[in-house]
């Protein structure tokens, strides 16, 4: 048996941005723009979803951009964090309304253990699954949470990602500013492998451009900062920050701005309904057989 892949974030890294991202005023601006452009592709569907998971719903930021498609369909949010199901929850109903659910309700916001499997039609995913220590494992916990013909819908970052940013700290030595990104190859391989039927991948760059070193950073701090696990142990000197920033305005353009690519992946796939083992028996309706039957006897182009 093959040992588990090496984690691609670290988890404990991973919990401390989430506690602290739960207190920030809204969802990452990439993340909201993000979920306007993976919603442009929901018309596609053929069968719209009456009930669908939106997969860490705060972060993710596509409540109103999928209500813009799909206004019918129920969302039902899905956070990793009790701090960050709080802020869904406060977004959704006021404090009190888990005491006045009519009897039988399911609550709009769900933990990530809760959710039961084959619970909708549709699995939305923005900007999350590059979070993931294992993405396989994910992947697999989606494909549970879909009912049989249902489809998942995510959206990601791709090995192209900050390549500038890289490019800076390699040439002063320091370890990656990130943990790797998956190509969107890899990604539909790991689709299929997980279950997944007719996976189909696309990506985009957009190319940033912020005023100022601390914009920059700020910015980068918004979408979640350093999860990688070989990120420098310990705290950062001013006067390491100071050298980064210096060699950053140093890469501005003659407007004054400096510019970092993003690398979108986008992805959808279908969870196809089980089959039956070879071997297994084959259950055909009645009124169907004598259907089948009256058709081979009329013969070809009798009506």
């Amino acid at each position: 048996m093959s040992p588990p892949p090496e984690p691609r974030t670290d988890a404990r890294a991973v919990a401390r941005v989430l506690d602290r991202l739960a207190r920030a005023e809204a969802a990452p601006w990439l993340h909201q723009e993000v979920a306007r452009r993976m919603a442009e592709r929901l018309p596609l569907i053929k069968q719209p979803p009456a009930r669908w998971l939106d997969w860490w719903g705060f972060l993710g930021g596509s409540a109103d951009a999928v209500a813009t498609v799909l206004p019918d369909a129920r969302r039902q949010v899905i956070e990793p964090t009790a701090a960050l199901a709080e802020r869904s929850q406060a977004a959704l109903r006021p404090a009190w309304w888990r005491r006045w659910l009519p009897a039988g309700e399911v609550s709009p916001v769900w933990r990530e253990h809760e959710v039961p499997p084959q619970s909708a039609s549709m699995l939305w995913a923005n900007m999350v699954l590059h979070w993931s220590p294992q993405p396989e494992a994910l992947l697999a916990r989606w494909h549970a949470a879909l009912a049989a013909d249902g489809f998942l819908m995510f959206s990601t970052l791709g090995p192209d990602t900050l390549r500038e940013l890289r490019a800076l700290y390699e040439e002063f030595g320091w370890p990656a500013p990130h943990p790797p990104f998956t190509d969107m190859h890899d990604i539909g391989d790991q689709l299929v492998h997980g279950g997944f039927a007719d996976p189909v991948m696309d990506q985009e760059t957009l190319t940033l451009h912020w005023s100022s070193p601390d914009a920059l950073l700020a910015e980068l701090r918004s979408l979640g900062g350093h999860l990688g696990l070989q990120r420098t142990p310990g705290l950062r000197t001013p006067r390491w920050r100071e050298r980064l920033k210096s060699a950053l305005a140093e890469r501005a353009d003659a407007q004054g701005r400096i510019a970092l690519r993003f690398e979108l992946v986008y992805g959808h796939a279908f969870k196809a309904a089980p089959k039956p083992p070879p071997g297994a028996p084959v259950a055909i309706p009645l009124d169907e057989l004598r259907a089948s039957l009256r058709s081979r006897r009329a013969g070809p182009g009798t009506s």
